[in-house]
């Protein structure tokens, strides 16, 4: 081979490793996992939290019941 395929090749070889490189794509995967985690958390806190609002307020009108 000449001296310039080999640097062809070395070059192309190069930017194929730039271009497979997975290590953004990961981060991405992550930081989206994340961020729906943290959505399926938070809804999840919402619904508990309006059925123990729900609960609480049911409970204080039996209790003002019994105070009559």
């Amino acid at each position: 081979m000449t001296t310039l395929m080999v640097s062809v090749l070395a070059f192309v070889s190069g930017i194929k490793d730039r271009l497979e490189s997975e290590k953004g794509a990961t981060a991405t995967e992550y930081s989206l996992l994340v961020a729906f985690i943290a959505f399926i958390i938070v809804a999840g806190v919402t619904t508990f939290g309006n059925g123990l609002s729900a609960w609480f307020a049911e409970l204080g009108g039996h209790v003002a019941a019994w105070a009559n």
